[in-house]
């Protein structure tokens, strides 16, 4: 008789430990994407991308001085060629004030007289709103990788674009196109 009572209270807790273990946290996987009409998709970690420029020097700035560049790409997937394609990319966003060229891109933040500026895997500048180098993928290739860099560059006119020190974000935006 004493085995009874015994088998009952592990019973019990066994029921109520499964009661408590039913929820021992929860949340919420939210899945987000856009369907394209292009040849190749683009990869998650290319489509919203942030590349760390790093802490500069505002003497390094100064008088148009530039900071050493960062590399990143665009990785492409999935491609479908039976031929050989190119793909230009164009980025756009707000130029700096300073830049006649549209080659600058302004900051954002409290740092000031200095803009962000995208170059091709050639190190050559590329325009706001004007398309990039063409990069080559080969027939059949099912993925490829756009290469760039980036640098911060500051103005050549320091009275009237002194430089500022201070946290910074540039945004670009960026489309492809494919020939």
């Amino acid at each position: 008789m004493k085995k009874l009572p015994l088998v009952m209270a592990l019973g019990m807790t066994m029921v109520t430990g499964s009661v408590f273990a039913a929820d021992q946290g929860h949340g919420t996987v939210t899945f987000k994407g856009e369907i394209i009409d292009a040849p190749c998709s683009i990869t998650a970690d290319s489509v919203d991308q942030t590349v760390d420029l790093g802490q500069i020097s505002s003497s390094a700035l100064k008088a148009g001085g530039t900071s050493s560049p960062k590399s990143f790409s665009i990785k492409l997937e999935d491609c479908t060629f039976t031929t050989e394609q190119s793909v230009t990319a164009t980025f756009t966003g707000k130029a700096a004030a300073f830049d006649s060229t549209s080659s600058v891109l302004a900051l954002s933040g409290t740092a000031s007289g200095a803009g962000v500026v995208i170059t091709d895997d050639g190190s050559n500048k590329i325009k706001l709103g004007e398309a990039s180098t063409s990069y080559v993928i080969n027939a059949n290739q099912t993925d490829a990788e756009l290469l760039f860099a980036a640098y911060v560059q500051g103005a050549t006119d320091n009275t009237a674009y002194p430089i500022v020190a201070g946290d910074f974000t540039s945004v670009a935006n960026f489309t492809l196109a494919y020939q």
